[in-house]
C-alpha cells in the first residue's frame, strides 16, 4: 500500500471511531513525535538529513515539524529535471511555472510533486509559461 493510501485510510478509521479511539491515537502521535524529536537532536544534523531522505522516515519528520530541510528547498528538489520552476512560496501557496513545449510534465503531475515533497503546501498555483519572443521580432521588420 501506498504512503498517501496507508495515510488514507488511517484519517478514514479516525473519522469512523469513537471519542476515546481518536484521544488514544493522539496520545500515541505525541509520544512517538517526542521521541523523534530526541532522536533527530541526538544523531545531529547529518544524520538526520540522510533519515529525513527516506520516504517514510521523512513523512513522520514533517508530521511533527521535525525535518531538517526547508520547505522551499524540498519542492525545488522535487521539481529539478522536471521542466518546471518554482517561483513563489508565500503564505501556504507554491506558485510553479511548467515549461512549455512537450517538457512531459503536466500541471497534475507538477501538483502531486510538490504535495509529496512538502505536504503542509496548501495550494499549487501553476502560472502560464513565459512567452516565446517571435523570431521576426528579434530579426526586426523586413521590407
Amino acid at each position: 500500500m501506498a504512503r498517501h493510501e496507508s495515510i488514507e485510510a488511517i484519517e478514514a478509521m479516525l473519522e469512523a471511531a469513537d471519542g476515546d479511539a481518536v484521544e488514544l491515537a493522539g496520545a500515541l502521535l505525541g509520544l512517538y513525535g517526542e521521541a523523534l524529536a530526541r532522536i533527530v537532536d541526538a544523531v545531529g544534523e547529518e544524520v538526520a538529513g540522510r533519515l529525513a531522505a527516506d520516504d517514510l522516515v521523512g513523512s513522520l519528520l514533517l508530521l511533527h515539524d521535525l525535518h531538517p530541510v526547508g520547505t522551499r528547498e524540498r519542492v525545488e528538489a522535487a521539481l529539478r529535471g522536471s521542466g518546471a520552476e518554482l517561483l513563489s512560496l508565500e503564505g501556504g501557496v507554491a506558485r510553479v511555472r511548467v515549461a512549455g513545449g512537450g517538457c512531459g510534465c503536466s500541471a497534475a503531475s507538477v501538483e502531486r510533486a510538490v504535495y509529496d515533497a512538502a505536504p503542509e503546501v496548501e495550494r499549487v498555483e501553476i502560472a502560464r509559461p513565459a512567452p516565446v519572443i517571435p523570431v521576426e521580432s528579434l530579426l526586426g521588420a523586413r521590407t
